[in-house]
C-alpha cells in the first residue's frame, strides 16, 4: 500500500523549504536526506539539483522521471529611499495575489528579515487609489519588519540589491484531504517521488528499466533539465496540472498532458499512460495546457534524444494559492508507478 501519511509527513517539510529558483540548495539537501533516510544513494546535478538512480529488472533500456524543487519568489530589485524595498519576479508569479502576503529576505551573508509585501498605496484611510490601484512589480514594494526609515538603515542591516525573496507559503492539509498552499507546483510532485522511492523500498520492488529520479531546479525560469548529464530512452516528467475553462482535469485526479506550449508530447507514451490508467482504474483527465512547459520540454530544447510525457495531480488557481487533494496525489502516484513497475 502507498504510504500516504509519510506523503503527508514529507510534504510539511518539503513546502516550508524556501527555494525560488537560485536560492535552493536548502531544499536539495533536506531531499537529499530524506533520499538518505529511504536508503537510496544520490548524486548533486552539475548545476544543482539531486538525481537517484534506482537500478531496475533489466538494463536493455533507461527510464526517468522528474520533480522540479525550484518555485516562484521574488528578488530585491532596488532599495527606496524611504527603507522599503522595490522588487524583480522570480517566475510567472501572480502580483496581485501577493497583496498582503508575509515574506523573508535572505542576505548574502546569511541573514533573515521578516517582511510584508503590499501596495504601494496600503491603506483606504489614506490614499484614494488604495483599491483600484495595478497591483504589479511597479506598485507593490516590500515593508521590512526593522527600524529602518532610509536606505542607509536597510544597507546597515546587510540588505542589498539581488537578495532573495522568499514568499509564506502557507501550507495547510485539510481533514478533508485538501493541500493548501503556494508551491504546490512541484512541491507536491518532489514528494509524490519520495513517497514512491519509499514503497518500492518497503515492497522490495524494482521498476521494470534503470531509472533516474531527478530533482531539478530551475525549471520556473525555463530550463530546469536542459542539461541533465544522462542519457535515458522515456522520461515522464510529474508536475501540476492545469484546471480551468474547457479543461478535463480536477483536483481529484491525474492530469496526462497530450499538448502545451512546447508542442505535443510523445504520442506513443502519452497513449500508454492513458492505457495504463484505463487498465488499472486510476482516475485521470487528458489536457491540453494553453500556458505551460516542462523539465521534459527544456530536456528536448536541451538537444535531449528520448520520449517525454508529463503528467501531474490535478492543481487549482496556480501560480497564486494553490489548491489540491490527496486523491489526486494517489492518482497521480499510482499511475507513475504502474508506467515505471509493470
Amino acid at each position: 500500500m502507498i504510504d500516504m501519511n509519510y506523503y503527508k509527513e514529507i510534504a510539511e517539510k518539503v513546502f516550508n523549504c524556501d527555494s525560488p529558483s537560485g536560492y535552493t540548495s536548502k531544499a536539495v539537501k533536506l531531499v537529499k536526506s530524506l533520499v538518505d533516510d529511504l536508503g537510496y544513494e544520490s548524486s548533486e546535478i552539475k548545476k544543482g539539483g539531486l538525481k537517484v538512480f534506482v537500478k531496475g529488472k533489466s538494463s536493455e533500456k533507461k527510464y526517468a522521471t522528474s520533480a522540479h524543487l525550484d518555485t516562484l519568489g521574488l528578488m530585491v530589485r532596488s532599495i527606496k529611499p524611504n527603507g522599503n524595498l522595490a522588487v524583480t519576479p522570480i517566475g510567472g508569479i501572480m502580483f496581485p495575489t501577493l497583496d498582503g502576503e508575509y515574506c523573508k529576505i535572505y542576505t548574502r551573508d546569511n541573514k533573515c528579515y521578516s517582511g510584508t509585501i503590499l501596495s504601494t498605496s496600503p491603506s483606504v484611510h489614506v490614499f484614494s487609489d488604495a483599491r483600484s490601484k495595478s497591483r504589479d512589480q511597479d506598485n507593490m514594494e516590500i515593508r521590512i519588519d526593522e527600524i529602518v526609515k532610509s536606505k542607509d538603515d536597510v544597507l546597515k542591516l546587510g540588505i542589498d540589491n539581488g537578495d532573495i525573496v522568499c514568499i509564506d507559503p502557507k501550507f495547510e492539509i485539510t481533514d478533508s484531504g485538501f493541500i493548501k498552499s503556494r508551491f504546490i507546483d512541484d512541491k507536491a510532485s518532489v514528494c509524490i517521488l519520495l513517497t514512491l522511492l519509499k514503497y518500492f523500498k518497503d515492497n522490495n520492488l524494482k521498476p521494470d528499466y534503470d531509472t533516474f529520479f531527478f530533482f531539478t531546479v530551475y525549471e520556473e525560469v525555463g530550463h530546469g533539465a536542459s542539461a541533465l548529464d544522462e542519457e535515458f530512452d522515456e522520461f515522464i516528467t510529474v508536475d501540476m496540472g492545469c484546471i480551468g475553462l474547457d479543461l478535463a482535469g480536477s483536483e481529484y485526479k491525474v492530469s496526462i498532458a497530450a499538448k502545451d506550449t512546447s508542442g505535443p508530447y510523445d504520442y506513443d507514451i502519452t497513449t500508454k499512460l492513458i492505457n495504463i490508467a484505463k487498465e488499472n482504474k486510476i482516475d485521470y483527465a487528458v489536457d491540453i495546457f494553453p500556458f505551460y512547459s516542462s523539465d521534459v520540454s527544456a530536456a528536448l530544447r536541451g538537444g535531449g534524444s528520448f520520449k517525454g510525457a508529463l503528467i501531474g495531480p490535478g492543481v487549482h488557481a496556480s501560480h497564486g494559492m494553490e489548491r489540491t487533494h490527496l486523491n489526486a496525489i494517489l492518482e497521480t502516484i499510482k499511475l507513475l508507478n504502474k508506467y515505471i513497475c509493470r
